[in-house]
């Protein structure tokens, strides 16, 4: 297969939960719950790209089959309550429901059109099963009366209809909502776990992996499954023909995959420019889909290769730092990240 029209974390994605990777624990118990006779909501928390996802659409490929996209209903809370309105006309699912393309014509509030949303799809009758998943992920970033709604909905539509929010924050999440749900924990693969797959993707692509280049990739990738292969594939893309991978070339690849907006950024804020950098802030959470730990990362990475003095580099660093500690419990990542760009002139 053409490797530049296969999305690799796409194409050797688990169809099945004992196929996903690292998390054993936790995945026997989804395994467990799955083939049981009564499946309970779950919570699944734990650091941002660790696998919950991942485990939630292999639950759905076990549970369904072939018909799962018709059972299995993905949202994003973030996307309703950081984008609002603006997101809204963007997802075809809710043009109907909305019955306009124009955020400015849209005047209901969001609050009011996630509960009609999230309601509408949990009366959906099941296809060819006793019920029907609906997965909310970054469910931390819903509002206190949203999760007040979503208890009620959760109440409502019990018999068929079962939830699984997923989240980095737990804590975020009203005691109601953590009571309805059995609490699975999800974290980083350890590089035992994730070196033979990515061994046997390179195998598969017939890939030549030179000394040092898997090491390299489990360096940069630090656990995180999606990362790996996305790096692989790049490597790979920049291999071409040859598809001879090495160290080096991992090192370039993730080098040149900081983002060139984050550098802006980095420019923009030790300049006192701070409209722009609000615009890049945007530009990266929103049109981007970056995460706001992903945006410090390369900040930090900006500042290393900046030429910073060291006493500035030393400063600007612990300020990321001191950011990347604030948005474990932050409500809005974009205030956080503004913040920072403030304090960096």
């Amino acid at each position: 297969m053409d490797i530049r029209h296969d999305i690799w974390t796409v194409k050797y994605r688990p169809k099945k939960i004992d196929e996903v990777l690292g998390n054993s624990s936790s995945l026997k118990t989804l395994a467990e719950l799955a083939h049981s006779a009564s499946f309970p909501h779950l919570v699944l928390h734990g650091p941002e790209n660790s696998g919950k996802t991942t485990a939630s659409l292999a639950l759905a490929f076990e549970l369904y089959g072939e018909s799962w996209k018709s059972n299995f209903t993905y949202f994003n809370a973030s996307d309703f309550f950081e984008q609002g309105k603006n997101y809204l006309v963007r997802d075809r699912r809710f043009i109907r429901i909305i019955g306009t393309e124009d955020p400015k014509k849209i005047y209901k509030s969001v609050i009011d059109i996630f509960k009609e949303i999230i309601n509408k799809y949990s009366g959906m009758a099941p296809l060819d099963s006793a019920y029907r998943l609906i997965y909310i992920d970054n469910a931390e970033a819903l509002s206190q009366e949203a999760q007040q709604a979503l208890r009620r909905i959760m109440e409502r539509y019990s018999s068929t209809c079962r939830f699984i929010l997923s989240t980095t924050s737990p804590s975020k999440l009203i005691a109601p909502l953590l009571s309805r749900g059995v609490r699975l924990f999800f974290t980083y693969v350890p590089e035992e776990v994730l070196k033979p797959h990515l061994e046997k993707i390179a195998s598969e692509e017939k890939l030549e992996l030179e000394a040092g280049a898997l090491d390299a990739i489990l360096y940069a990738s630090k656990g995180n499954v999606a990362e790996a292969v996305r790096t692989l594939q790049l490597a790979a893309l920049e291999a071409g023909e040859s598809g001879t991978v090495s160290g080096e070339l991992v090192y370039e690849v993730t080098v040149k995959g900081l983002d060139e907006s984050i550098e802006k950024l980095f420019r923009a804020s030790r300049a006192g420019k701070f409209q722009e950098a609000r615009k890049l802030i945007d530009e990266m959470l929103i049109d981007k889909g970056l995460s706001g730990a992903e945006i410090l990362k390369g900040l930090s990475e900006a500042a290393l290769g900046s030429g910073e003095p060291e006493e500035e580099l030393a400063l600007i660093i612990s300020k990321i730092a001191e950011t990347d500690f604030y948005l474990l419990d932050a409500a809005n990542e974009r205030i956080q990240l503004e913040r920072l760009a403030a304090s960096l002139s």
